[in-house]
């Protein structure tokens, strides 16, 4: 649809890294609203939301290049390209929970209440992230003669009839976020917000990734059913663990 956002003499500003940088700004600023609610120490809840956004950032690429590994193979200088969209988001996750764990002991900072208000973060940032998916035209849907139909490009620029795949995730988001606002407070143990937020979200993310265009290439998709099933499964165990009803 957009992929460069705007071009000014010799800057360009592609638009799936700009709507990433958004996200992150603003999804920094609801985590430690979330955290200054909860009567959390903002300072370090920031601090260490600053740290892990390292490893989030390089797992979320990672996971994206494992994925396309024998195009990527033939290029590595591209792994680190950053006018290239490509993070699969889901490859974050399992890297900054483990990094979490000593820095949230360093830190004195509860590990179960940080992931509460982190939801915020990660939920306010996906948004805007499936922003930038939608205006470089990655995530594309399928092409439909529905009439629930959108005329909007794929990756490559082909204009058609789709599903409107990354709206859909924009909107799961953004239902997602109010929920977590209503039920932050009566969640049964710290972490819980988190684990139910991960469980609706991987959920409803099956359905969605079934709507999304196949690329005859593309490995992305059964990575992503994978991802999906496995946190599933993962945050219903941890729940059935911690509850104590």
């Amino acid at each position: 649809m957009r992929p460069v956002l705007f071009r000014w003499r010799t800057l360009t500003i592609w638009s799936y890294p700009a709507m990433l940088y958004v996200g992150l700004l603003f999804g920094l600023g609801a985590g430690c609203l979330a955290a200054k609610v909860a009567g959390m120490n903002i300072f370090r809840v920031y601090l260490a939301t600053m740290i892990l956004l390292v490893p989030a950032l390089i797992g979320a690429r990672l996971l994206y290049v494992a994925s396309e590994w024998k195009h990527y193979r033939r290029e590595p200088r591209r792994i680190w390209n950053r006018r290239e969209g490509g993070f699969m988001m889901y490859g974050s996750v399992p890297l900054m929970l483990l990094c979490s764990v000593p820095l949230l002991w360093i830190l004195r900072v509860n590990f179960g209440s940080f992931w509460d208000v982190s939801t915020f973060t990660i939920l306010v940032g996906m948004i805007f992230t499936r922003v930038g998916c939608l205006l470089n035209g990655c995530c594309a849907g399928r092409i439909t003669h529905g009439p629930f139909g959108l005329y909007l490009p794929n990756h490559a620029g082909v204009w058609r009839k789709r599903i409107p795949s990354q709206i859909l995730e924009i909107f799961c988001g953004a239902g997602l976020l109010l929920a977590a606002i209503v039920m932050r407070r009566r969640m049964p143990f710290p972490g819980a917000l988190f684990l139910t937020a991960l469980l609706s979200y991987c959920s409803v993310r099956l359905i969605l990734e079934w709507l999304r265009e196949r690329e005859s290439h593309a490995r992305q998709s059964p990575v992503a059913y994978a991802m999906s099933a496995l946190f599933v499964l993962s945050s219903i165990c941890a729940l059935a663990f911690k509850w104590n009803p």
